[in-house]
């Protein structure tokens, strides 16, 4: 019988290798057999842990994804003294991990969420959610900068935007420029009204 460590740890690797290989590969692209295997775990844990199956699995993939993504970005708000230096921080964080000879995992959700919008309405959810609490991640420090809430909340929208967008580019591109333009013009954009 397998001990609880030895239980977190088999979900733990088959979610971690789910939401590598859906953001690397997309969602329909990526087969539980293939997720079994990239985790090195038996057949039937994956339907243990997961009983709802790929879309559970895709959800929480989207859950782990957003925790971690959270947590860089509250590190990058508390370490700088101004948001400008947090949300520079943050892109170079992202260009940083592009330009490592690893092979980048970065990628955040917006290709995941782009893919399964339309065909299932709890990925959608979930992705909502991490992009909303992304958003407020910025838009909390961007008030404790003195700018007001509705500034604020634009700002972090549009800073989500030139995120997920600039991946989406720089993945397409194989080239962490477009990250780097994105970086290179919050200057102009975060300015109080």
């Amino acid at each position: 019988m397998m001990s609880e460590r030895q239980t977190a740890h088999t979900r733990d690797r088959i979610l971690k290798a789910a939401a590598k290989l859906f953001q690397l590969q997309g969602y329909h692209a990526t087969g539980l057999n293939q997720i079994i295997k990239e985790s090195d775990s038996p057949k039937g844990s994956l339907y243990y842990y997961f009983p709802e199956g790929k879309e559970q699995l895709a959800e929480e993939a989207i859950r782990m994804t957003d925790r971690q993504i959270s947590y860089e970005l509250t590190r990058h708000m508390e370490r700088s003294s101004t948001s400008m230096e947090a949300f520079q921080a943050a892109f170079q964080g992202l260009i940083d991990g592009f330009e490592s000879d690893e092979e980048f995992e970065g990628v955040p959700i917006g290709l995941l969420a782009l893919e399964t919008w339309s065909m299932s309405e709890r990925l959608r959810i979930a992705c909502e959610r991490a992009f909303e609490k992304w958003k407020d991640i910025y838009t909390d420090k961007l008030i404790k900068d003195g700018f007001s809430r509705e500034r604020a909340e634009e700002l972090g929208t549009i800073t989500i935007s030139l995120m997920e967008g600039g991946l989406i580019q720089a993945v397409t591109k194989k080239s962490s420029m477009p990250l780097q333009i994105s970086r290179d013009q919050l200057p102009f954009l975060l300015v109080k009204r």
